[in-house]
């Protein structure tokens, strides 16, 4: 038996209390159990029909989905289902409990950093997204036909999250998919990053929504970060920092330098999702103008930096499947030390300041390879860029540097023919076409 529950999201229009939860968990428990809908009063009685319909002979899996908004409205609601768990649920030797949500920081302030839960989990999964030629699979049958930019666009707005891909509809173009789900009142993109990061929730989530919008236009250490926020970098941010990152919203990989192979001292935090990315630029400004049914556009290259932004979450799209670039580099049994994006400063001989910013750098113990990543057309002009990072790039002695290029677009035959780089990598490739 399968026994699914979902809390209902925060709604701008109307409050959801706590009545309207546990309505809509009395519906959902009287269509699974074919049985009447109780008057539930309290999450105690919630809790108390629920462990009445479960059977001991058959093996039941019960799964509380969204649980952070389920449980927003009652602030005892961590306790009850403490207490439930330990009076009634725990004693079905055939039960498996499974909560869920994507609000981490609630599931672990009131969960997981519970003490009233100390020992009583036996698995806490962080789900990951999917890989690139997985996301590919959701736009059968047409697949097939499609260029790739068609799929690579949709995924720089959504990431490899299945449940905005379900939304999906293969037949239709990448711009319609994203004016649908994004600049439509109606839209899953539309609304959903405003139910995670929800004020219902508390004012730390609501700093955390502060560290992702300075995010958003560009990496930034901890202690830039606390200083914009005008807070203590070893303090809240710290934490705030952490769960953003178990929650896959940022990353953190400092990665090794590559001249000391130490561990690099300066971590620099990026905005890994690209939904929150593409929902702060684009979406939350224009917000009012989508609900009143008001913001109209004729393409979205037109839109104001749509380029740049678009080639920054093609960018971190790479980044983020790095492991999908190993078997193309003839790597993937190699140990790996090392995989992310890297940047130094340093000065020449005539005192001037000299940058080497390199989009992915993947180190092997006898190899370091520059991973130059581009959303557009490829001429020659790409060589003489990545040598000169090369140039600027300091590694440690018997380690070699080759140049790789992961490209969306067309490349000049010259690029081609004159062999310069170790790897060339479409994009196509990467999504199994």
């Amino acid at each position: 038996m399968y026994y699914e529950f979902e809390g209902l999201p925060p709604n701008p229009e109307k409050p959801v209390t706590n009545e309207d939860q546990l309505r809509e968990f009395a519906a959902r428990l009287a269509r699974l159990t074919n049985s009447p809908v109780q008057n539930l009063l309290s999450w105690n009685d919630a809790f108390f029909w629920l462990d009445q319909a479960i059977d001991d002979a058959r093996k039941t899996v019960v799964m509380l989905d969204e649980i952070s908004w389920m449980g927003s409205g009652d602030s005892n609601f961590s306790g009850i289902l403490r207490n439930a768990w330990e009076s009634l649920f725990h004693r079905h030797d055939r039960l498996i409990f499974v909560i869920c949500g994507s609000v981490s920081a609630w599931i672990k302030e009131n969960i997981l950093g519970n003490t009233g839960f100390t020992g009583r989990f036996s698995r806490d999964y962080v789900l990951t997204e999917l890989s690139l030629a997985e996301c590919a699979e959701f736009w059968r049958p047409h697949v097939n036909h499609l260029a790739p930019r068609e799929i690579l666009d949709v995924l720089s707005v959504t990431g490899g999250v299945p449940r905005y891909l379900e939304e999906i509809d293969p037949g239709l173009t990448s711009e319609e998919n994203i004016r649908r789900l994004c600049f439509r009142k109606e839209g899953e993109l539309y609304n959903d990053f405003d139910a995670i990061f929800n004020p219902i929730f508390g004012e730390r989530v609501m700093r955390q929504r502060r560290i992702l919008s300075l995010l958003a236009d560009g990496a930034m250490s901890g202690s830039e970060i606390a200083e914009k926020m005008g807070e203590d970098r070893n303090g809240r941010i710290a934490e705030m920092l952490r769960e953003l990152s178990e929650g896959g919203f940022v990353d953190s990989d400092p990665g090794i330098n590559p001249e000391t192979g130490e561990e690099s001292r300066v971590s620099k935090y990026r905005l890994r999702d690209n939904y929150s990315r593409f929902y702060l630029k684009f979406i939350e400004p224009r917000k009012a103008q989508i609900k009143r049914g008001a913001y109209r556009f004729t393409t979205l290259p037109s839109l104001p930096e749509w380029n740049t932004v678009m080639g920054l979450a093609f960018e971190n799209l790479i980044v983020n499947n790095a492991v999908e670039l190993y078997p193309h580099l003839g790597i993937g049994g190699t140990m790996i030390e090392s995989a992310a994006p890297f940047r130094s400063v340093r000065k020449d001989r005539s005192g001037r300041r000299r940058v080497c910013q390199i989009d992915l750098l993947v180190q092997t113990p006898r190899t370091v390879y520059v991973v130059e990543v581009k959303r557009k057309d490829i001429d020659s002009a790409v060589e003489k860029d990545v040598e000169e990072k090369l140039k600027l790039l300091h590694v440690r002695k018997n380690v070699s540097k080759r140049p790789v290029l992961v490209y969306d677009g067309e490349i000049s035959p010259r690029v081609e023919a004159d062999g310069y780089f170790a790897a060339l990598i479409p994009a196509r490739k990467l999504l199994g076409l």
